[in-house]
């Protein structure tokens, strides 16, 4: 889901959203950095396995997952991060590690850390690595619908 896909489903929800483009990064925390946001306010996306099912998981860039509470709180032995070329394909049009937070529109599940909801506002990668969208969380939660665990800890 290229950019312009991404801005045509918030224009059709009639969500407010600012895009900023910054020098490439590839590293959550780099993209903080380079757009010059918190790493606590830039949501990285995530791609594990449940039970051998593609799940994203969304959290703050400064955050890592705790796969023994991801375990825990989704009620399954096996969660594992998933290899890029297991969900590459998925994602047409968009750069590795670039992909937007909204497994809703690929019928997979999508799991929040606890932490990212505290913030007003969170930005995210919209398929390339130079470029970023901004907008309410609360905007974000009724779109996607995601699940939220407490399922990060601080780097």
């Amino acid at each position: 889901m290229p950019i312009k896909k991404v801005k045509d489903y918030l224009d059709s929800n009639a969500i407010k959203y600012v895009t900023i483009r910054h020098s490439p990064a590839y590293t959550a925390m780099e993209v903080a950095a380079s757009a010059h946001i918190s790493g606590k306010e830039l949501a990285k996306t995530v791609m594990v396995k449940v039970n051998g099912k593609m799940t994203m998981v969304i959290l703050p860039a400064s955050y890592k997952i705790d796969f023994g509470l991801l375990k825990e709180l989704t009620g399954t032995k096996k969660v594992d991060l998933a290899e890029e070329d297991e969900f590459t394909t998925m994602f047409p049009n968009c750069e590795v590690g670039a992909m937007p937070p909204f497994g809703n529109l690929y019928k997979m599940e999508v799991y929040v850390a606890e932490t990212l909801t505290k913030d007003k506002e969170i930005a995210f990668a919209a398929g390339f690595h130079n470029e970023l969208i901004k907008l309410a969380y609360e905007d974000f939660k009724n779109l996607v619908q995601p699940i939220v665990m407490k399922i990060s800890i601080l780097v």
